[in-house]
């Protein structure tokens, strides 16, 4: 099986898409209110893909993940509560954000492979950290987040939304 990932293009869009699908519907049968209200949409994918921080995990030549990789500080990282992002002497920090694996790749531990290829490129961009955040009610997520090394922080609001709460992780990098 060749696996590797690549930055996506407009192309790959649709693709995306489905797979966006794909883990709202699993949400949504987990109960969980992530990504139940529209968000993300094709446009915000796209948005993505133009800024350059959309990737794709292929396997076996098909599009089976995707994610996006911000380089710029993201405005709900700001201010975090119940808890404090570690110091460290550089500020500077990546973020991983709308990852998901298509329905027919799941049970192959493709999201540790992604997450390890994410952390990789994180690090040749010169970043020493890593944040991610996940629903409180996302446990698969959160398995997935503190497997890959990440540990949990506090809280985090969307948008400053106090309806709209997220557990907030970081990584560090040495």
């Amino acid at each position: 099986m060749s696996k590797y990932i690549r930055q996506a293009t407009s192309a790959d869009l649709p693709a995306m898409m489905a797979i966006i699908e794909q883990g709202k519907h699993a949400l949504a049968a987990d109960q969980i209110p992530q990504w139940q209200d529209g968000y993300p949409l094709a446009a915000d994918i796209q948005a993505n893909i133009d800024a350059r921080i959309a990737w794709v995990l292929i396997v076996d030549d098909q599009i089976a993940g995707t994610a996006a990789l911000l380089t710029t500080p993201d405005p709900n990282y700001a201010i975090i509560y119940d808890g404090s992002w570690a110091p460290t002497e550089n500020h500077r920090y990546a973020s991983i954000h709308r990852i998901a694996i298509a329905n027919g790749y799941h049970g192959q531990h493709l999201t540790d492979f992604y997450f390890s290829n994410l952390i990789t490129m994180s690090y040749q961009l010169g970043f020493r950290q890593l944040r991610i955040d996940t629903h409180l009610l996302n446990k698969r997520m959160q398995h997935i987040i503190t497997k890959a090394g990440f540990e949990y922080r506090g809280i985090v609001y969307m948008n400053h939304d106090n309806n709209d709460q997220r557990n907030a992780y970081q990584l560090l990098l040495s």
